[in-house]
């Protein structure tokens, strides 16, 4: 079996992360910061702890403005539907994942303004044209760090300085990058970062977060939970209502602990190796066609394309069925980028490497899609 999925949820994790989860299911019941007994007190330094690794990892300097959601979706949501009213106006791009443009598009039927600047052919936006775009009522810039479909990582820093300048949030959506690449909230000018833990986190599904700049502050998306009713909450408090995943968030700070142990810049490296190790052997097969960059440097641990005559579909069962290798197909959950890239309504084949991959696994890899596109 090769696991060639990552960009939807890695795997496997680091053996520290399933030991983590088990350990707070088993021994830390407690609710955190529901009692004073030793149990919920150790549940509460869990969450604590989990909140301090992933700080550093983004390198936020107050890790009270990370609050901690089931995914990347839930983060998207708190920050759109929790600042944009009727009458603001809101800035994406036209190749977002669903967590960003349906989200979009429901604020747009309550009256917010929405605007979708689009990429060029291989997926990379003009921060130029961000500028452009900004208008009197601006409020929000969303935009993904890197495209889940296209792979291009976008120049956020040189974005969020054109929102500084503009005196509008930026937000970018981490959910391919945070812990696979440098994510800087501060040297990359972001003011909210929404991003998901079972990814590169290495951190199990169900776990997630929101950082947000101190200044900013949405309207909680969940109300109730915890403190008294006409209690102020203060952050991350306002944005954790009810009771928080803390086997999982354990499991998520074992995760970050193992990205801040081995090095971003290692992880990145490695990934890097064997994106390049794709795209060469895929450029080489007669037949194919790679959506996005074909610089590895310029792109996620992801990379989506077809094969002449087969459609992504059967693809990704005779791949799993003849080779026992897994990837994914589709429309990745974002038909807008494959509109823009003119794969849809079948989408494409996804082949996401990650850190536990080998060059063995690629290898193999290469020589399937080979033998499927040479029948």
């Amino acid at each position: 079996m090769t696991y060639l999925d990552n960009a939807a949820t890695s795997f496997p994790k680091p053996e520290v992360v399933y030991k983590r989860v088990d350990e707070v299911l088993r021994k830390i019941s407690g609710s955190p910061g529901r009692a004073s007994h030793r149990m919920a007190i150790e549940a509460a330094r869990v969450v604590f702890n989990a909140r301090e690794a992933v700080a550093r990892v983004i390198n936020a300097k107050d890790a009270s403005r990370v609050a901690f959601t089931k995914n990347a979706t839930e983060a998207v949501n708190i920050a759109l539907k929790g600042l944009l009213k009727p009458g603001d106006h809101l800035i994406t791009t036209s190749f977002e994942h669903n967590s960003v443009a349906k989200t979009a598009g429901a604020l747009e039927k309550r009256g917010v303004e929405v605007s979708r600047v689009r990429p060029d052919r291989l997926g990379f936006v003009d921060p130029g044209d961000v500028r452009k775009a900004i208008r009197k009522n601006t409020k929000v810039v969303s935009i993904v760090h890197a495209s889940n479909v296209f792979g291009s990582i976008q120049p956020i820093a040189e974005i969020g300085r054109v929102c500084g300048e503009s005196g509008v949030i930026f937000m970018a959506d981490g959910a391919q990058t945070v812990g696979a690449m440098e994510v800087d909230v501060n040297g990359m000018n972001i003011d909210i970062l929404a991003a998901t833990g079972h990814k590169a986190l290495f951190g199990p599904q169900g776990t997630g977060f929101i950082y947000v700049r101190e200044g900013i502050e949405p309207e909680p998306l969940v109300s109730g939970g915890t403190g008294e009713l006409d209690a102020v909450l203060e952050m991350p408090d306002r944005l954790e209502s009810g009771t928080v995943n803390t086997p999982g968030i354990g499991g998520l700070a074992a995760g970050a602990d193992f990205v801040l142990g081995e090095g971003v810049e290692k992880i990145r490296a490695f990934e890097e190796r064997l994106v390049e190790m794709l795209l060469r052997g895929l450029g080489s097969i007669k037949g194919i066609e790679i959506i996005g960059p074909l610089d590895a440097k310029k792109r996620a641990s992801l990379i989506a394309f077809n094969i002449e005559g087969v459609k992504p579909a059967e693809a990704g069962l005779r791949l799993d069925n003849d080779f026992g290798i897994m990837v994914r197909t589709g429309v990745q959950c974002a038909p807008d980028a494959h509109r823009e890239a003119r794969t849809h309504p079948e989408g494409a084949v996804r082949v996401s490497p990650g850190y536990f991959n080998t060059e063995r696994d690629i290898e193999e890899f290469v020589k399937a899609a080979a033998s499927i596109a040479g029948k």
